[in-house]
């Protein structure tokens, strides 16, 4: 799933959604995949990583482009999204 086959939505607009009956639940909807017991025997619990707090200066018009792009919400999550993006494709490269 990328960002252009994904919406982001609020809780009002989903109430709206759900006030019009727009919200459907198929009760009769099949099940999905067990994952079965090998999955399980071999899973393993993570706690996240505490995420570190950094002081970053920024070219102007870096900053305002990401911004813009998220129209002021999110553009600091999507920074480290670009940031990750990246250090994965070193990593793997």
């Amino acid at each position: 799933m990328n960002a252009t086959s994904t919406k982001s939505i609020s809780l009002d607009q989903i109430r709206q959604m759900q006030d019009r009956d727009e919200l459907v639940h198929d009760p009769n909807a099949p099940e999905g995949e067990s994952l079965g017991a090998d999955f399980w025997a071999k899973a393993e619990i993570r706690q996240p990583k505490k995420p570190r707090s950094v002081h970053l200066k920024l070219d102007p018009d870096v900053f305002d482009f990401f911004v813009a792009e998220t129209h002021g919400k999110g553009h600091l999550t999507r920074m480290q999204d670009v940031l990750k993006a990246y250090m994965t494709a070193r990593k793997a490269g």
